[in-house]
């Protein structure tokens, strides 16, 4: 599969994936995970096209009933799915042992860097009530010093 074709295949798998969601300001949540992929190649621009696969797929694992022997199915690499599952948060898990994670696979640190940065983007922030900015903004402080961290 060259790189277009995985950019395109990881694109179907999470708009099937996601359709019938939405994000906490009630947008369909695939656009979400699209803002992501941009700006893995924005904040990236050296990135494979991997890392914008895995940008494409972050929340499929954690948020869908899409399994990573689905995402084997369907032709997607390894190292994309080793990426996406190492951002993929699990149930009961301390969230140092979940950066700790990340950490340790680096086209995992990019997604997660854009994956912030668009749950920080001022715009979308703006659309959120006072309660959930606040919660979210010392969510994703945390998370950034954790990223950064190790």
């Amino acid at each position: 599969m060259d790189d277009s074709e995985l950019i395109d295949t990881a694109r179907t798998i999470a708009t099937a994936a996601h359709a019938g969601q939405v994000d906490k300001t009630g947008h369909p949540y695939i656009t979400h995970p699209t803002r992501v992929s941009e700006r893995v190649t924005s904040l990236f621009p050296e990135a494979p096209a991997g890392v914008v696969a895995a940008a494409l797929l972050h929340d499929v694992l954690e948020d869908t009933s899409t399994s990573a022997a689905d995402l084997v199915a369907a032709g997607i690499p390894h190292p994309v799915i080793d990426a996406v599952d190492a951002v993929t948060k699990r149930d009961g898990e301390p969230v140092e042992t979940y950066f700790d994670r990340i950490r340790a696979n680096p086209w995992a640190v990019m997604v997660k860097t854009a994956d912030i940065a668009d749950n920080t983007d001022p715009a979308r922030v703006a659309e959120l009530d006072a309660e959930t900015r606040e919660r979210l903004h010392t969510k994703y402080v945390r998370a950034r010093a954790l990223l950064a961290s190790g």
